[in-house]
């Protein structure tokens, strides 16, 4: 419908035809009842009708009457005779309402986006109050910018409300039509503001945990980096403190500034373990930063667990190098008592018999007392301080040694003299008084003497071990010399003795021979690592050393040093103590039964000792040292004694046991035998264990090696749909079973090429069995020595037939007691190897001979 003013009116609906070009079917133009605005209005249609562009009908009316008969009065308002209810200002107010609200949405959702790249592009600084600073102002914006949507949220709902309140009665569908896609449209730009809002949160929570989390990454960087700058100082400090002193008051001193040092340590890390488990809540709150900040806590505890150790090395080291110097000191000290007593002890009062008996017993008395810590030896003090030796210490040693026998000498000379005195036959003597020896007010060994290490007082010396005669050769010549001959083939000594002689005072002789060898074995064993051992840290001979030895003692001499402590300081005592209790020595055994075990270590480490030794055997060095010691034998063959030694024990349990049955104790040397015998299974078991190769993964994961041998062996097995056999009749292959605590592994015996030591077996790795998965059938018919090991429900079966009956009984009795016990252990994931390699190997088990 046209407006009353058609010059107004035609171009609008030009302007509507562009725009809405489907939707004016018929144009209806009301006239105006004045002849005044009659003609303009013709004219003006006139003129323009040449170019309207609307090519559809146009009905002239000249009254609202025959408006009437084209629109039906409910759908006119007021003004052309119509009832319809309508405001055209309403209209238009709440048109232009909807609209700015659209607009201000679209304005919203600019906003959002352009903080939201601004929160993306944000360069973020390495400050923390410039990071505080930016979480203040986005937090600031944000909020901001939330009021801006409460507003148009508010505005929106507002609108919402004015269209309710606008709605026509239910009998005009036209005009309900209207607000209800108002209606709508408010509602879909309230969603759209909704759902801009909660995107909007949810980006800006991420956005400000994650600035929060690099605000604490940033700080806890700060507080690691602090840390770590303190506890490598700690370090520092702690290495400038000398590991040993050289006086007894510079020791102290060193331990008080190590002990200040370590109350410091133990506080910064204190404050290290606080900021670990801050790091660990803030990796338990998901941080950004995960891997960085475990990383962070590992090296931190790191720090402290090496700032720890080195610590307690230290005060260890100081503590053994006080505890070296105060029993030097003690040597010393005694020497000046020595040297005092003995510069007291008046000549003329010396010549009667009752002034010589009083000395003598003066002396007696005072050796009495306390005995010198050097009494046995500065060897032996060397090699029990041997981890903290230095050069000047051993030097201190040596000057105290020599001290030492100097005034042992004077003791003797001093003793020889009264004794003299006091067996001399009385006889007259002129009554002339004798000249009296001058009294010395400050004898060289006086106590009033501070001690002196480094005294010019040297005398000359052989080293004698325990139960040697000293030698008596040369001023310079320290000599060893240990060697007995007392293993198998020892004829010097039987166990055959007088049918006359009762059982106890036989048990008596091999209990003597037992303690004998034991101490010819602690000799040899000092020996070895005091003539050869300790001689590789000596200067003179470093020219003579072997390159590849340099290195290397711990390979060629293996753990004999632990050997040798636990049978100088534990065993040897405990054997004494049963000189007369033959029957203790059972339970004795039993007692050191786990210290035995040292032995296992030691026999496993002989191939590889065995290998050095080859290389180097020919050095000077060890020619060298073999002539100090005037051995007749070279050093493999004193390596071989802790092997020989563990052998003739259980000869000796079995001559104790023979002359002990039926008496208190028997049973405990039984166990003891038993106990013994088994160690030496264990050592030969795990000795060809080490031979194994080609096992990929860790043999200490399959358990401890409890049997081992070689057998027969057939294979049946099937893989998947194609069953294969190996019938028995075919020549069965030769494996060497090894029967692990989990495992069963079956190997191919090799034997090397070679003569003498190199001429070793070797052990190739076949396949494997899980204990778990295994299963046995006991007999096998046609012949008692064999029997089966089915695996994973009878899908390979392994026909074994033992050398003899005895082994097989053995080894079923060993597999019953892994099955019972492993019934309820659940599989391990440390056997994939196993399993992997049991597969590989599988395809040519059957080919490979």
């Amino acid at each position: 419908m046209a407006e009353a003013n058609p010059l107004r009116g035609f171009p609008k609906m030009r302007r509507t035809a562009v725009s809405f070009p489907g939707n004016l079917h018929l144009v209806l133009v009301l006239q105006p009842t004045s002849n005044l605005q009659h003609s303009p209005t013709d004219i003006g249609f006139r003129f323009s009708q040449e170019d309207f562009t609307l090519k559809m009908p146009v009905v002239m009316l000249s009254s609202v009457t025959d408006l009437l008969r084209y629109i039906e009065d409910n759908q006119l308002s007021s003004e052309f005779s119509g009832v319809l209810e309508y405001c055209n200002s309403d209209w238009i107010v709440l048109r232009t309402a909807i609209e700015s609200f659209a607009v201000t949405v679209k304005e919203i959702a600019q906003m959002l986006q352009t903080f939201g790249t601004e929160l993306a592009e944000t360069e973020l600084p390495d400050e923390g109050n410039a990071i505080d600073y930016l979480l203040m102002a986005h937090t600031d914006k944000y909020r901001q910018l939330k009021d801006d949507i409460r507003s148009v949220l508010r505005q929106g709902r507002q609108l919402l409300s004015n269209l309710e309140a606008s709605k026509t009665a239910p009998e005009d569908p036209e005009g309900q039509r209207d607000i209800s896609q108002d209606w709508d449209r408010v509602q879909r730009l309230l969603a759209q503001l909704r759902d801009m809002e909660t995107a909007f949160d949810g980006f800006f929570e991420k956005h400000h945990l994650k600035l929060k989390q690099y605000l604490q990454l940033l700080r806890y960087e700060q507080s690691f980096h602090e840390m770590e700058s303190s506890l490598h100082q700690m370090i520092a400090q702690e290495k400038e403190i000398a590991c040993v002193g050289f006086t007894v008051a510079q020791t102290e001193q060193l331990i008080k500034e190590l002990d200040t040092l370590d109350k410091q340590a133990q506080e910064e890390m204190g404050r290290a373990q606080i900021i670990i488990l801050h790091g660990h809540q803030l990796a338990a709150n998901h941080h950004y930063a995960l891997a960085l900040i475990v990383q962070r806590c590992n090296e931190l505890r790191h720090h402290c667990d090496v700032l720890t150790a080195s610590l307690r090395a230290k005060q260890a080291a100081l503590g053994r190098t006080r505890d070296l110097l105060l029993r030097l000191e003690q040597t010393l000290r005694w020497c000046d008592e020595g040297a005092y007593l003995l510069a007291n002890q008046l000549v003329d009062k010396c010549e009667s018999k009752d002034g010589a008996q009083a000395a003598l017993q003066d002396i007696e008395r005072f050796q009495e007392g306390a005995v010198p810590p050097l009494s046995a030896g500065p060897d032996i003090l060397s090699l029990e301080y041997e981890s903290i030796l230095t050069p000047q210490l051993q030097a201190q040693i040596g000057a105290a040694h020599d001290k030492f026998s100097a005034m042992q000498g004077m003791i003797q000379n001093r003793q020889s003299s009264l004794r003299k005195l006091l067996d001399k036959q009385e006889r007259p003597v002129q009554p002339v008084a004798p000249r009296p020896e001058p009294r010395s007010k400050s004898p060289l060994f006086s106590p009033k003497h501070s001690v002196d290490f480094n005294s010019s007082l040297r005398f000359s010396f052989d080293l004698s071990l325990p139960g040697k005669k000293a030698s008596r050769k040369g001023t310079n010549s320290k000599k060893i010399e240990v060697m007995h001959d007392y293993q198998e083939n020892r004829n010097s000594r039987s166990f055959s003795f007088d049918g006359d002689e009762s059982p106890d005072i036989l048990s008596r002789h091999v209990m003597k021979e037992l303690i004998e060898t034991e101490k010819i074995y602690v000799e040899e064993l000092l020996a070895v690592l005091l003539g050869y051992r300790a001689e590789m840290d000596n200067p003179a001979l470093s020219g003579l050393l072997p390159p590849m030895v340099r290195n290397q003692k711990e390979v060629l001499f293996g753990n004999m040093p632990e050997i040798y402590k636990f049978h100088s300081r534990i065993f040897l005592q405990d054997l004494e103590a049963c000189l007369e209790n033959p029957e203790r020595v059972g339970a004795c055994f039993l007692e050191r039964k786990e210290n035995f075990k040292m032995y296992e270590r030691y026999c496993q480490n002989k191939p590889h000792s065995e290998a050095l030794w080859r290389q180097c055997s020919d050095w000077p060095f060890f020619q060298e040292c073999q002539k100090k010691l005037e051995h007749k034998l070279g050093l493999d063959s004193y390596l071989l004694k802790p092997i020989q030694r563990l052998t003739k024990y259980q000869l000796l349990l079995k001559e104790l046991l023979k002359y002990s049955v039926g008496d208190e104790g028997t049973s405990e040397l039984q166990e003891a035998l038993n106990a013994m015998l088994e160690l030496l299974k264990s050592v030969n078991d795990s000795m060809h264990q080490i031979a194994i190769t080609g096992y990929e993964g860790e043999l200490s994961d399959l358990g401890r090696v409890l049997m081992q041998g070689s057998f027969n062996v057939w294979i049946t097995h099937k893989r998947g749909p194609t069953r294969m056999k190996e019938i028995a009749r075919f020549k069965p292959m030769q494996r060497h079973l090894f029967l692990h605590e989990r495992a069963l592994l079956f190997c191919k015996r090799r034997e090397e090429h070679g003569e003498g030591y190199e001429k070793t077996p070797s052990y190739s790795f076949k396949h494997c069995l899980r204990m778990s998965a295994v299963g046995i059938t006991e007999n096998v018919k046609g012949d008692i020595k064999k029997f089966e090991i089915w695996y994973s429900g009878r899908e390979e079966v392994y026909v074994v037939q033992a050398p003899t009956l005895e082994v097989k009984l053995a080894w079923l009795s060993e597999i019953r007691k892994i099955l019972t016990s492993q019934k309820k252990v659940p599989q391990d994931d440390s056997l994939q190897p196993c399993l992997a390699s049991d597969r590989h190997q599988m395809s040519s088990s059957s080919s490979d001979r």
